[in-house]
């Protein structure tokens, strides 16, 4: 389902509530600002982020709203990074696929009969036509209906272009091509759509689109022995929801990682189970920030609503969330019993798409309340997420208002601190702590 900031939900999610209610709408225009070089955006963000943490401030408006900066993202950050597009239960079967597009690229996530993920390209070889146009089906394929899945999902045999009936296998190599025998030195053996380099992390599908970056199980072997008590691989996705949002992807993605707006977004929701006080951020690592979210009080499910405590969870976690980001835009957020996994693309500048998903462990779904429990967790995302909706779209719209004003940022911000110093390590063509000391943790 999509929640969106108008009231033209997508997929006819005609019983979900939208954000109009309680956000500000998008502004009408955009001011005509002469651009500002981007050479001088990169040098203001390197002054920033240079900045020890009790000096901090925010960065310059164009971060957030220029074409020419996003262009940049897209070349040294987004591309040679490792983006995730699901999680394995999401594709349980041989022939479960989901199709999905991300900067700029038609992509379909798919489990093949050898049981392999992959991400391939959905643009066909013979011509460059999607091969999964939307409402395009044929014998041997289906959509999901939306109760079954994700946005984008279904089940095939195999694939085939609606242009000239070009059919490839699920790996991507093509099966036959009509009336191609008079083409010379044809050879349906050396055609197939194109691969994208797929790994699986704990049970979640990533894909990095330029083939270039280092293995996820060695840049993440930090946050992977944090995440091993919960098996995220043995956990299925039991919420998924998209959202349409006016705001720039890094927006979200700061506002995910800090607590400090516990007090006045979250007054009414987190506020008085986390207080942001008590929140601290783990020491700066090359790839990845780990923030703590102790409870104000001791924790214990409650039968109506939460799931047991997850087995051998260590005593700290037992008693606190946690929110991570594996840079770019990997974002988790755990508790004793669930884990909740953003995904988050950008579209533009002042737009980007937004899956919210919930996971449980996948016993769990045999038990009599499970449906119950899901449904008010479920509820509870879309509260907490519509209060993180109406700040970020205030946030952007001030970012384009001629009384705009770079803040200082408190040490409850240290995660917005890092991801300034993530950002330009990447513009250095480094990553933090690779040629620059470690910001120490917070406790």
């Amino acid at each position: 389902m999509t929640l969106s900031l108008d009231t033209n939900l997508k997929m006819d999610a005609t019983i979900v509530p939208t954000v109009a209610a309680v956000a500000e709408p998008e502004p009408l225009f955009r001011l005509a600002r002469t651009p500002r070089p981007l050479t001088e955006t990169l040098a203001d963000l390197e002054a920033t982020a240079a900045r020890p943490l009790p000096q901090a401030m925010t960065l310059p408006p164009e971060v957030y709203t220029d074409e020419a900066f996003l262009k940049w993202e897209l070349e040294h950050v987004l591309r040679p990074g490792w983006l995730c597009l699901a999680h394995v239960s999401q594709v349980p079967k041989a022939g479960d696929f989901i199709k999905l597009d991300l900067l700029g690229e038609p992509l379909v996530l798919v489990r093949g009969k050898d049981e392999v993920v992959r991400v391939l390209s959905r643009v066909c070889a013979h011509r460059g036509a999607d091969i999964m146009p939307p409402g395009y089906t044929y014998e041997g394929q289906r959509a999901c209906a939306e109760a079954e899945g994700p946005a984008g999902c279904g089940h095939a045999r195999f694939f085939m272009c609606p242009y000239h009936f070009w059919s490839f296998d699920l790996t991507g190599q093509l099966k036959a091509a009509p009336e191609m025998q008079q083409a010379e030195g044809f050879c349906r053996e050396n055609i197939q759509l194109t691969a994208f380099r797929t790994e699986i992390w704990h049970g979640w599908v990533f894909v990095n689109l330029d083939g270039k970056a280092a293995p996820l199980a060695t840049q993440l072997a930090g946050m992977a022995a944090d995440l091993a008590p919960w098996q995220p691989a043995e956990m299925k996705v039991a919420i998924y929801r998209e959202w349409d949002c006016p705001f720039n992807w890094k927006v979200l993605v700061e506002n995910f990682m800090e607590a400090y707006h516990h007090l006045g977004a979250h007054s009414q929701t987190f506020q008085s189970l986390m207080p942001a006080q008590d929140t601290w951020a783990e020491a700066e690592r090359p790839h990845h920030i780990r923030v703590n979210l102790p409870f104000k009080q001791h924790y214990t499910p409650n039968p109506a609503t939460d799931f047991p405590t997850i087995e051998g969870l260590p005593p700290a976690d037992q008693q606190q969330m946690s929110v991570f980001l594996a840079y770019p835009g990997f974002m988790l957020f755990t508790g004793p019993d669930r884990l909740f996994w953003y995904r988050i693309d950008p579209l533009g500048p002042d737009r980007s798409r937004l899956v919210t998903t919930m996971l449980v462990p996948a016993s769990l779904a045999a038990e009599p309340d499970y449906a119950a429990k899901i449904a008010a967790a479920d509820q509870m995302l879309i509260d907490f997420h519509l209060e993180d909706m109406r700040v970020c779209t205030g946030i952007q719209r001030g970012l384009h208002a001629t009384g705009y004003q770079r803040g200082r940022l408190s040490h409850l911000d240290m995660p917005v601190w890092l991801i300034q110093r993530y950002l330009a390590a990447r513009a250095r063509g480094t990553f933090p702590t690779l040629d620059r000391p470690a910001a120490p943790a917070q406790r």
